[in-house]
């Protein structure tokens, strides 16, 4: 039996259990949902959807407040749930980071919910107090490898980490220029892949079907649109990090079960 299989049938035991609480399978379906439903706060969802509507799929339906409280039970299960569903390496991939503000900049002096968590960083649009959400997907539009940093943290620093297990060819930005990693992700079977700065020397020379892929890296921009304005990923208005962490989770997974992803495979076939 898989983690994620053992997760799903393993309930807590002990005297803190109680009768009437969902099981685990039935709050993942919750959350997932929440992503794929168009809302876009959690809250008007559970009362006005959950609630009034699919009392007879949930028998044990609980209180807004209550399941706002087991939330954080699925965070594992989602995890496993998506290393499962996640796509394949194709030989081409593209990774970037994108932001994922949790307060205002005036309000970061009072911010408690993340403190110590999450730090200052610097986006094309300018600075912001939250974390990065750096994403690795590949040609077909599929998410392959994700990982969750402070936002200080350099898109370098995780480069190694999250394409440790790919080989082909990486497409990324200009913010992964590194000759050093590159030389290392070189070593293992995996040509990186960036535009060069107009002040760089020696420009490498690059094939006409390189130059078509990098002219495709975009496809990781429509991927990150998606998980924030049709999956809520992005919000300033969690009240724990395990709820936090819950939300990401469960909207990488809806865009994950998505049939319909943005992809270039035109250009591969061609």
């Amino acid at each position: 039996m898989s983690l994620i299989n053992t997760l799903l049938v393993v309930q807590t035991s002990g005297t803190t259990s109680q009768k009437s609480a969902l099981s685990l399978s039935e709050i993942m379906t919750i959350v997932i949902l929440f992503h794929q439903s168009g809302f876009r706060f959690f809250k008007y969802f559970y009362c006005h959807m959950v609630i009034p509507f699919w009392k007879s799929a949930f028998p044990k339906l609980l209180s807004y407040n209550r399941f706002v409280e087991i939330m954080p039970r699925c965070l594992q299960a989602l995890s496993c749930f998506f290393n499962q569903i996640k796509g394949a390496d194709t030989g081409i991939c593209i990774i970037d980071s994108t932001k994922l503000v949790v307060c205002h900049n005036l309000r970061i002096k009072r911010h408690r919910v993340f403190k110590d968590l999450a730090n200052r960083g610097k986006s094309s649009t300018g600075w912001f107090y939250g974390f990065k959400l750096h994403l690795v997907i590949n040609n077909l539009g599929e998410i392959i490898n994700l990982k969750v940093t402070s936002a200080n943290v350099h898109d370098v620093a995780v480069l190694e980490e999250l394409t440790s297990e790919f080989k082909g060819i990486l497409l990324g930005d200009k913010g992964y220029l590194s000759k050093t990693k590159k030389d290392a992700l070189i070593a293992r079977g995996l040509k990186l892949l960036t535009p060069s700065r107009k002040n760089m020397k020696q420009k490498e020379s690059q094939t006409l079907f390189e130059k078509q892929l990098l002219s495709r890296r975009g496809l990781i921009e429509t991927v990150n649109d998606q998980l924030k304005n049709l999956h809520q990923i992005d919000h300033s208005r969690h009240r724990s990090v395990n709820n936090f962490m819950v939300n990401i989770m469960s909207a990488v997974v809806a865009y994950c079960l998505n049939t319909s992803k943005p992809t270039f495979k035109n250009l591969i076939a061609n």
